[in-house]
């Protein structure tokens, strides 16, 4: 069974608003109750299903890259998942994991349902190989979706987690950037005031080095040679940036685009957001269609 983290799905909660309308109007035993009613399941239904087929595009949208290869800005990557640097340990079993989210609830007093005590998240960058390339993902404001869900009771507490594991194999769909390496972002002109900044810090040094007639100032011959000795120094600097290996990392997009990260097979998500779709545009023209026939009715 899908679970939702880190967000509730748009899907799985107005699903259960519409459930609430219905039983609403049930109760209401009226016209007017049951036209606000459907009235309001309509509207529900259609905010719906424009998020699950926001999400369904963006997944059926964006082809799958290869890490290596992949360029900067919005990508689709499939992996392994990796542990980057210590690995999480879940709340309350402590197995190390990628990713988890937890859930204590309390049995209420009357033994109709829980009282939730305490939620939230253990996370942190991990990372997904996909033998072309490892990328760092921060799963920090993602939508997560995983298969893997334990639940147990204790006396009167009941104990959820949710967890991504270092066995799955990960998609993911953020932004993808480079960094270091052959992708710096530096200048030799920048290293070089850069370099000339750090050298004017220490105005004593600069002066036994450059200062040729010892006259405690650098005149314009010797201020052209501390410039030609920074630029060597500035070149040098570059060549050891570039030297450094490329860091690929994953984030949420800057600009609000789904930011999703699952377990779970490609084709299984899209045919998931598929069938949520169909759902949700039959209810809203069932609800329609019913709310048309009331207001004929005399």
């Amino acid at each position: 069974m899908l679970t939702t983290l880190r967000r509730e799905y748009a899907q799985l909660i107005t699903s259960g608003g519409q459930l609430l309308l219905l039983l609403v109007g049930f109760k209401l035993e009226s016209r007017t109750g049951w036209l606000w009613c459907l009235g309001s399941m309509s509207f529900v239904s259609l905010l719906a299903w424009y998020s699950t087929l926001y999400r369904l595009r963006a997944i059926s949208g964006t082809p799958t890259s290869r890490i290596a290869s992949a360029a900067q800005g919005y990508v689709e990557l499939v992996g392994q998942g990796q542990v980057h640097g210590m690995p999480i340990l879940s709340r309350y079993s402590n197995l190390p994991c990628l990713w988890c989210r937890y859930k204590l609830e309390r049995k209420r007093s009357d033994n109709k349902g829980w009282n939730t005590e305490e939620q939230g998240e253990n996370s942190a960058p991990f990372i997904v190989d996909d033998d072309t390339g490892k990328c760092v993902v921060d799963p920090q404001g993602a939508e997560i979706l995983t298969r893997h869900k334990d639940s147990w009771t204790s006396g009167e507490y009941r104990y959820t987690e949710w967890r991504l594991l270092d066995i799955d194999t990960i998609y993911a769909l953020g932004e993808f950037r480079t960094a270091g390496g052959s992708n710096t972002t530096l200048t030799q002109d920048e290293l070089v005031k850069q370099v000339l900044s750090e050298w004017k810090m220490d105005n004593a040094d600069l002066l036994k080095r450059f200062d040729l007639d010892n006259n405690g100032v650098l005149d314009m011959q010797e201020w052209m040679l501390a410039r030609s000795a920074a630029k060597r120094e500035a070149e040098k600097r570059l060549d050891e940036a570039r030297a450094e290996p490329d860091i690929n990392f994953m984030i949420k997009p800057p600009d609000g685009r789904l930011f999703l990260i699952s377990n779970l097979d490609q084709d299984k998500l899209a045919l998931r957001y598929k069938l949520w779709a169909w759902a949700h545009i039959v209810i809203l023209f069932g609800a329609l269609g019913v709310l048309a026939w009331l207001t004929r009715q005399p």
